[in-house]
């Protein structure tokens, strides 16, 4: 339990990781990834070599500190990480670890004149109170998803039963429990973890789940990225008939219930969680308006399905944009989407409950239009598909 010299000392170092924490929670994570190999499946290293990594570690110390007299201002950043933390199956164990080189990187980073012995138990103490929450909360959400109808603990193996080329980027992966017993049913918006044997190396990816859960299989659909190691060996790889292992269905960012009517925007492979959110929308009288940007054509997924949707249910307008042409497919605009654009295609009424996904600029984008158009703060939704930012 932390005293109050001890929350002073720890509010006293809020300067020094707004000048420094980047560098801190760089120097952290080469540390441990070299020292303690068992941890390594657990971070993606694309995002360690972009350093978004750090960034979003970094700005979580930094929260936490600021907030240490007030834990609960955090708001929804506490179980955005308890939902990552589970996807991957982060346990007990690992804490030990983490806490250990964090203290050590402060110690060398800031140097023994700045981190003192007093500054390091200060920073011990306030660790062992945040792992201990994490500890508690993802463990209710552990023996939560393994007690519910469909769930498990841990890993369970999956087989791929089918697989469908979506675009030129993206391929659709249906997984099916090999063991033939029902699956915990998925919230619209949610992701499930993936782990994976690559060239003798284990991997851990999340990804999101792009159809609503019938019980019996997932869908996620995945993006090639260029030099992408767990997305490239997904799609040239993995072949129907092999099996994997997956995580339960995990994630805060799903679609409330609510009368008001939906829009759902998206950029690129950011329309995957919005079609499990689009099925489920369609099942209720709210008027939808799906909106898509895509950088052409070519690249474009699910339009037939969206389109057949949209002919059967006179409640769903929907409204692409393409970056460029490419003669394959028209679109409702060229170019990139605007603010005047985006107040075409909203409904009159700013009173909406707005979720949008995409690149961290597209984002940022999407957020000042939806303010700048009058919707209201709390009412526009977001998540990210790698670590946390700021969207300024």
């Amino acid at each position: 339990m932390l005293n109050a010299e001890q929350r002073a000392i720890i509010k006293a170092t809020v300067p020094l990781l707004e000048s420094g924490g980047e560098a801190l929670t760089t120097h952290f994570y080469k540390m441990m990834l070299s020292e303690f190999p068992e941890v390594r499946p657990l971070f993606n290293q694309a995002h360690q070599a972009s350093g978004d990594q750090p960034r979003a570690l970094a700005n979580g110390v930094l929260m936490y500190a600021r907030h240490i007299d007030q834990l609960e201002q955090l708001g929804g950043l506490v179980g955005q990480i308890i939902n990552k933390h589970v996807a991957l199956q982060i346990l007990p164990e690992h804490y030990p670890i983490v806490g250990s080189c964090l203290l050590r990187a402060i110690e060398e980073v800031l140097g023994k004149e700045i981190a003192t012995a007093e500054v390091i138990a200060a920073w011990a103490a306030a660790y062992g109170q945040l792992a201990d929450i994490l500890i508690g909360a993802e463990e209710n959400l552990y023996q939560q998803k393994e007690e519910a109808v469909g769930g498990w603990r841990g890993a369970r193996e999956f087989r791929l039963v089918r697989r469908e080329q979506e675009s030129s980027e993206i391929v659709s992966f249906y997984f099916a429990p090999v063991d033939g017993k029902p699956v915990l049913k998925a919230e619209p918006g949610q992701y499930i973890g993936l782990k994976l044997d690559i060239d003798g190396q284990e991997q851990r990816r999340n990804y999101s789940l792009s159809a609503l859960c019938d019980g019996e299989q997932y869908r996620i659909s995945v993006k090639r990225e260029a030099g992408g190691k767990v997305s490239n060996y997904l799609h040239d790889g993995l072949m129907v008939g092999d099996t994997l292992q997956l995580f339960p269905p995990s994630g805060d960012f799903t679609l409330a219930a609510s009368a008001k009517p939906l829009v759902l925007i998206s950029g690129g492979v950011g329309i995957t969680p919005t079609l499990a959110m689009l099925e489920a929308a369609l099942k209720t009288e709210r008027p939808v308006h799906f909106i898509h940007c895509a950088r052409n054509g070519a690249v474009h997924a699910f339009r037939d399905w969206i389109d057949g949707l949209a002919a059967r249910h006179p409640q769903l307008k929907r409204f692409y944009c393409y970056a460029e042409e490419d003669g394959s497919q028209a679109a409702d605009a060229v170019g990139l989407l605007d603010q005047a654009l985006l107040a075409e295609w909203l409904p009159r009424e700013r009173d909406i409950d707005a979720y949008f996904l995409g690149p961290k600029g597209f984002m940022a984008a999407i957020k000042r239009q939806l303010k700048g158009l009058g919707v209201p703060e709390g009412q526009a939704r977001y998540e990210f598909f790698g670590p946390a930012a700021a969207l300024e």
